[in-house]
């Protein structure tokens, strides 16, 4: 890849956990990285000038579990209240500390150091603002732009040393200035390197008390984007060995938004990278904590799995690229009439008794139909060569899945078969191999975290969910992990941000309001933005957009390109349907719901 030498790598082994050693960052009486645990985070919805309201919900999550709270703080008026509202949480015995949430506004940054233990500042954003321009910069306009920027920068950086004050240096997928756009163009690699040209003026003042995040809504973007980030960390020497935060942003609500965190985050985590986790939900903040919570307790305590994450293994080298998304190449074959592999679609497989349960209704299941009954099928524990090989010998092609007494953990079991099996063995992945008994939140995430991360990986050509209580729930489950991880997509796809104190209308009920109207277009991708910090950004993989303009005002996007604007919010879901049916991708749905 351009720009890194020809060893890049995150991490030492893709079979061995190992947590990631960063130096530690003090934020407040909390500290990020170094020996301490992951911590959990969020963010505030209420309104940064409502001081009591302010109060209120940092105290609710607080006794949710929330180790530090994020506040958004638009402009320096909206920052000059962080004074108020520290002093407020002081005075009812709460010292949580607080980070400032900055986009555009370095004045505003300025002022929130003053009252705050940490400021987050988007790379993207600081001091450019995105016209969405092309040009060609030279080396010597390119220097000129970094000038600039270090010219704004260097005085919060000074502040921040003097107080005490820790910070962010917060890519976003989404909010990338034109000069990285320019240069990089919209990729993780972009990503690092804004991140970087921040990192790189704090350090020249000797100011090291800062951590990185890379978050994007697409998980896959997200993940190339951190392990790029180590691994160009790990390249420039020891002393870079900055905490890093992890979210994906954009995440959305429910099922799909847990889901979707959960195999951004979840993959990451396994690997042994992240310092502090905050999972956007488009819900209300203090719903965010379990996720998080229950995401940190399963790489801490991973369900049974801890043994089989120490065992060393030969190093077979890796069966992907970890840096640039490619599926897994294999030979196609049938299983029970149905094509696996190759560039067939990722299947969906039921066990036997989950085919008894729903067998005699499948007209009732909608999309998520059973495709494949795995009972006998191919199994192998790939610790064991002989066995391995002796598959691999075999003169037919055979859909693969890992044995369940695999001593390794799911990950990095089907990371090992995947780089010991014959290329033209496709692979069935299992959500895990044992059936425990679990919670359905813990279980979700299990799952989500499991296959979405291998899947991401590009392998897998089929999935089997085991542990849900019903058979129902196992295939609704599977099918949304595929949708999240972008490998399959069987339904409307919604970005939704989270909501935050810049929101310019209620995301939840709007975004509700939205999936009733459009839950039935198929393939159909929509972005629903509560303010332009990331919303035209996170678009661009989204085929039209609902953003807040001003209060009460909406934008419609197609794409990342705003073509309706101010449009009244009573009004606006009608005009995005309109818009839609413009542009040929709007059906009316079909007259009976399904039941599943």
């Amino acid at each position: 890849m351009a720009g890194f030498g020809s060893s890049l790598s995150y991490c030492d082994s893709l079979y061995h956990y190992q947590k990631r050693e960063t130096r530690e960052v003090r934020v407040g009486k909390v500290g990020i990285g170094g020996s301490n645990p992951i911590r959990v985070q969020s963010m505030l919805t209420s309104d940064t000038r409502d001081t009591e309201a302010c109060i209120a919900e940092t105290l609710g999550l607080v006794e949710a579990g929330c180790e530090i709270v994020r506040i958004t703080a638009q402009t320096r008026k909206y920052a000059e209240n962080l004074e108020h509202i520290k002093a407020g949480l002081l005075a009812r015995g709460c010292d949580a500390p607080l980070v400032a949430d900055i986009h555009f506004k370095p004045d505003a940054a300025m002022e929130a150091a003053k009252w705050v233990e940490k400021v987050r500042v988007n790379p993207g954003n600081f001091v450019d603002k995105k016209k969405f321009e092309i040009r060609e910069y030279t080396d010597d306009q390119y220097a000129e732009e970094l000038a600039r920027i270090e010219e704004q920068f260097v005085p919060l950086v000074q502040l921040c040393q003097e107080r005490g004050v820790a910070m962010r240096i917060g890519t976003n997928h989404g909010s990338l200035s034109d000069r990285i756009m320019n240069r990089y163009g919209d990729t993780p690699l972009g990503m690092v390197e804004s991140a970087l040209e921040f990192a790189r003026i704090a350090r020249s003042l000797n100011y090291h008390q800062f951590v990185f995040s890379m978050k994007a809504s697409n998980p896959k973007v997200m993940i190339e984007a951190y392990r790029l980030l180590v691994a160009r960390l790990r390249e420039l020497g020891a002393d870079w060995n900055y905490p890093l935060h992890l979210g994906v942003t954009e995440a959305g609500d429910g099922e799909d938004g847990r889901i979707k965190s959960a195999i951004g985050m979840g993959s990451l985590l396994t690997d042994g990278i992240g310092d502090t986790v905050r999972v956007s939900l488009t819900e209300d903040a203090v719903h965010e904590i379990p996720v998080a919570r229950a995401l940190v307790d399963h790489v801490a305590t991973p369900l049974g799995e801890s043994a089989g994450r120490q065992i060393r293994v030969a190093e077979p080298g890796s069966a992907f690229d970890p840096f640039s998304f490619a599926r897994r190449e294999c030979e196609v074959i049938e299983v029970q009439g149905v094509p696996v592999g190759g560039g067939e679609t990722v299947r969906v497989a039921v066990t036997p008794s989950q085919w008894d349960a729903v067998k005699d209704r499948t007209g009732r299941l909608g999309d998520f139909q059973p495709e494949i009954v795995w009972a006998d099928g191919v199994e192998v524990d790939p610790l064991d060569d002989v066995a391995v090989a002796a598959l691999n010998a075999r003169a037919e092609v055979c859909l693969v899945a890992v044995s369940d007494s695999c001593a390794l953990d799911v990950v990095r079991a089907y990371r090992l078969l995947a780089a010991k099996l014959d290329q033209r063995h496709p692979i069935l992945l299992k959500d895990g191999l044992s059936e425990p008994n679990q919670a359905a939140l813990p279980g979700l995430l299990r799952a989500a975290t499991h296959l979405g991360s291998l899947l991401c990986d590009g392998i897998g050509d089929a999935v089997l969910v085991r542990n849900e209580t019903t058979a129902e729930g196992a295939l609704r489950l599977a099918y949304n992990i595929l949708q999240a991880a972008g490998v399959r997509i069987f339904k409307t796809d919604y970005v939704a941000c989270p909501s935050c104190g810049r929101t310019l209308f209620n995301l939840q009920s709007t975004t509700q309001k939205i999936r009733a109207a459009t839950g039935h277009l198929k393939g159909v991708r929509i972005a629903v933005m509560g303010c332009i910090v990331n919303g035209p950004g996170e678009m661009a993989d989204a085929d039209f957009g609902y953003v807040g303009g001003a209060p009460g005002k909406i934008n419609l996007y197609v794409g990342k390109t705003a073509v309706k604007f101010n449009i009244p919010e009573e009004e606006a879901v009608e005009r995005l349907i309109d818009l839609i049916r413009e542009h040929g991708r709007w059906f009316e749905p079909a007259m009976e719901a399904v039941e599943v």
